[in-house]
């Protein structure tokens, strides 16, 4: 008899290794990215004073200690994530704040038992696209909500509305042979870019009230230099070049003119194209 793996075995390996520590290293870049996206889901859950939340893929704690003191010391605030890298920055960000009701686990939300119909509401930002099986995960998710209980996250629509993330299109990757591309479905950022799949898992779930709305959006605020960072060590491109180090110094200079065409002010913003999630428990 042989030990069965677990659920997400492969995300749980990658965000335990060197792609969690990377998140980790560039928390302050990258959630100064994508802080915008996250208050606007907030702001479509719409938390009230003393609900109980829970935060799918709260990485390294940013988005869990917001929702904290929007609940108040009468809420609560569960942060879950599979990446332990992560969660060690989130742990020291909660001590060195006065948010006792911001709590974070390391755990699985696919397979995880969450207490049953406990929770307000659930939220996450870009943290439910890398499920191995969506629909049994929404499924258990849903078991922790309440009657009424509201969901609500922001995801990516399709590759090609988010051209700034593609390293195989652009002026800025024209050195490089194109990457191929991601597997319709398939864990990863673009896992929910096609907006009736989202609606079908989530209706299989039992949830009601389905909302998917558009969101364009800039993001970034970072410098010329953090965003060319970003652009090297998050995402495939990285990968790319490490495969090709004999292009890296024609890429990176062609990536930085193109980041530099979008600099305002000393900080470089670009276009981002979400969808923005919501439902309710039956």
């Amino acid at each position: 008899m042989t030990d069965q793996a677990p659920a997400n075995a492969d995300q749980l390996a990658y965000w335990n290794d060197a792609a969690g520590e990377t998140w980790a290293e560039l928390q302050d870049e990258l959630d100064r990215q994508l802080e915008p996206l996250g208050e606007v889901t907030m702001a479509a859950l719409a938390p009230n004073a003393g609900d109980r939340l829970l935060d799918i893929g709260c990485g390294t704690g940013q988005t869990t200690l917001a929702l904290a003191a929007r609940v108040g010391p009468q809420g609560a605030v569960l942060g879950v994530d599979i990446s332990q890298p992560m969660l060690e920055i989130a742990r020291r960000r909660v001590a060195s704040m006065r948010l006792p009701q911001a709590q974070f686990l390391a755990a699985d939300a696919q397979t995880h038992p969450f207490e049953p119909d406990a929770l307000d509401g659930v939220f996450s930002r870009f943290g439910v696209m890398f499920f191995a099986d969506p629909p049994a995960a929404f499924a258990n998710i849903r078991k922790g909500l309440k009657s009424g209980g509201r969901l609500a996250f922001v995801c990516w629509r399709p590759a090609e509305e988010n051209p700034w993330m593609r390293p195989s299109t652009g002026a800025a990757f024209v050195d490089l042979p194109p990457a191929p591309p991601p597997e319709p479905g398939a864990p990863g950022p673009f896992g929910f870019a096609d907006p009736e799949r989202v609606r079908a898992i989530l209706s299989g779930a039992g949830f009601a009230d389905i909302e998917i709305s558009t969101h364009d959006q800039e993001i970034g605020g970072n410098s010329l230099e953090d965003t060319v960072k970003l652009a090297l060590r998050v995402g495939p491109l990285g990968a790319l070049l490490r495969e090709h180090p004999d292009r890296r110094d024609a890429v990176v200079s062609q990536l930085r003119k193109g980041f530099a065409a979008r600099e305002r002010d000393g900080r470089v913003w670009q276009d981002s194209a979400t969808w923005i999630v919501t439902a309710r428990n039956l």
